[in-house]
C-alpha cells in the first residue's frame, strides 16, 4: 500500500481542512476500490467504497446493508444512531416504506408549485439586492437564506426563527471554525430537537398545512406516529433541507469564479440550466459520504466484508470515477450523460431532491439575469467536517447587468 493512501484518516474532519485529495480518491479507485480503513485512535476501522460501481451494488442492497445503525461516519463510529428505526435516513425495511410515503405526503405536487413560486420570488430578490450593492458575502447573505427559507416553509417554521434554526443547522454537522468541539456540535443537535419538540406540540393542538401536521396525522399499521418520531423527522428535514443545497449554491458561484468560459455559456444560454445544475452538483457533492452496516458476509468489488463491518460509500470520489464521467476533473456544464449520486440512490434517495434542483436552477437563473459577471475578492473560508464540504464564508464583488436589473424593477413596480 502507498504512502499516500496510509497517511490519510477520513474520520478526522482536519483530513479535509482545504487539502486536496482528488489523488488520494483516483489512487483508491485503481488500487484499493474497497479499502480497510484501519483502526486509528478511539475509533474502529471501517470499509471505504470510492468507485462509482461498488457505492450502487451497496444502495441497491437493503438486505444485506442497514442503514439503521447509522448513516454517518460519526454516527457509526459511536456506536449507532439513536434516532434508529424512527428517523427516515436510520430506519430500513416495511416501517422506512410507510414513513416515507408519510412524508411524500407533505411533497405533493401542489405543496411543491406553492413552494416553488416562493423560492422564485425569495432567490431573486435576495440575489437583485446583492448584485445593486456590488459586494457581499454570497455565502452568508444569500445561499443561507434560500435553501432554509424553503424547508422551513414546508415545515411551518415561524419567520422570526429562522436564523436562530440557521446557526444551529451550521453547528449540527460542521463548524465554521477550525478548533470546534464535538459537544458544540451535539449542543446544537440538542437545541434543534428542543425546538422542533415544542413546535409539534403547537401543531397537535392547532394543525395547519405543513409537514409537521402531516406527521401528526400519520400512522403506520394503525398506530399514530410518536412525538420522538415526529422530532427526530423534523430534525432530519431541516439538516437536509438546508446543508446540501446551501453548500452547493455556494460552490456553483466560486467554481464559476473560477470557470469563466463556462459562466459564459451559462449566460449566454448555450448550456440548459438543467444540465448546468446537475453538473453543479456533482462537482460540489457536498455530502462526501454516506454509511452502512453491514449485516451478512458479502463480497462487495471481489473483498469480502464481515457482518457487522462499517461502510462508508463516499460521493466525493465516485462523482470523480473515470468509468463513469468523461474527463471527470473537467467542470462542464454541458456534462451528459450525469448520472451523479449527490442525492443517494435506491429506498435512501434523498426526498428533497426535487426543491434542491429548483434552487439552484433559480440561484443559477437569477445570477445570469440581473450579473454580467462576479469574482471572488476575498477568502473562501471552508468548513470544518468528515461529512460536509464547502465554504462558510465567500466574499464576492458583482457586475451589474442594468437592462436585466430595470426589467425586474419594472415588474415590482419599483422606480430604477
Amino acid at each position: 500500500m502507498t504512502e499516500l493512501i496510509q497517511g490519510v484518516d477520513l474520520a478526522d474532519p482536519q483530513t479535509f481542512n482545504g487539502r486536496d485529495l482528488a489523488g488520494f480518491w483516483k489512487q483508491l479507485r485503481s488500487e484499493r476500490p474497497v479499502y480497510w480503513h484501519p483502526p486509528l485512535g478511539k475509533n474502529p476501522g471501517f470499509w471505504v467504497i470510492s468507485r462509482y460501481a461498488d457505492i450502487m451494488d451497496v444502495y441497491r442492497d437493503d438486505v444485506n446493508f442497514t442503514s439503521e445503525r447509522g448513516n454517518l461516519l460519526v454516527t457509526l463510529l459511536a456506536g449507532g444512531d439513536s434516532g434508529s428505526g424512527q428517523m427516515l435516513a436510520v430506519t430500513d425495511g416495511h416501517r422506512h416504506r410507510e414513513l416515507r410515503k408519510i412524508m411524500l405526503k407533505a411533497f405533493s405536487p401542489r405543496a411543491l408549485e406553492r413552494i416553488s413560486d416562493r423560492v422564485r420570488a425569495n432567490t431573486r430578490r435576495l440575489v437583485a439586492e446583492a448584485v445593486k450593492r456590488d459586494v457581499c458575502d454570497f455565502a452568508e447573505d444569500i445561499a443561507s437564506h434560500i435553501p432554509m427559507g424553503t424547508i422551513a416553509d414546508l415545515l411551518g417554521v415561524p419567520a422570526a426563527d429562522r436564523e436562530f434554526l440557521l446557526s444551529l443547522t451550521k453547528s449540527a454537522l460542521s463548524s465554521d471554525a477550525a478548533d470546534a468541539q464535538e459537544t458544540d456540535a451535539l449542543m446544537a443537535r440538542n437545541e434543534i430537537l428542543l425546538y422542533f419538540g415544542e413546535l409539534v406540540e403547537e401543531r397537535r393542538r392547532s394543525p395547519g398545512d405543513d409537514v409537521i401536521s402531516v406527521l401528526a396525522g400519520g400512522e403506520i399499521d394503525g398506530r399514530t406516529l410518536t412525538e420522538d418520531e415526529m422530532i427526530l423527522n423534523c430534525y432530519s428535514l431541516i439538516i437536509g433541507g438546508d446543508e446540501t443545497s446551501r453548500l452547493s449554491m455556494i460552490d456553483s458561484v466560486y467554481t464559476l469564479s473560477h470557470h469563466p468560459r463556462q459562466w459564459q455559456l451559462l449566460r449566454d444560454g448555450e448550456v440548459s440550466l438543467s444540465s448546468a445544475v446537475e453538473e453543479v452538483l456533482r462537482w460540489a457533492s457536498p455530502a462526501m459520504h454516506f454509511g452502512r452496516t453491514c449485516l451478512n458476509d458479502i463480497e462487495v468489488g471481489g473483498v469480502r466484508i464481515a457482518a457487522g463491518d462499517i461502510v462508508t460509500l463516499w460521493h466525493a470520489s465516485g462523482n470523480r470515477d473515470e468509468a463513469v464521467f468523461r474527463d471527470p476533473g473537467t467542470f462542464a456544464l454541458d456534462r451528459t450523460p450525469n448520472k451523479h449520486i449527490t442525492f443517494g440512490y435506491g429506498p435512501h434517495f434523498c426526498l428533497g431532491a426535487y426543491l434542491a434542483r429548483v434552487e439552484l436552477s433559480e440561484l443559477l437563473s437569477a445570477l445570469r439575469t440581473f450579473a454580467q459577471g462576479f469574482e471572488v475578492v476575498g477568502p473562501a473560508q471552508r468548513i470544518h467536517s468528515n461529512f460536509l464540504a464547502g465554504f462558510s464564508a465567500l466574499p464576492v464583488r458583482f457586475e451589474p447587468d442594468p437592462a436585466g436589473l430595470a426589467r425586474y424593477d419594472e415588474t415590482r413596480g419599483a422606480t430604477v
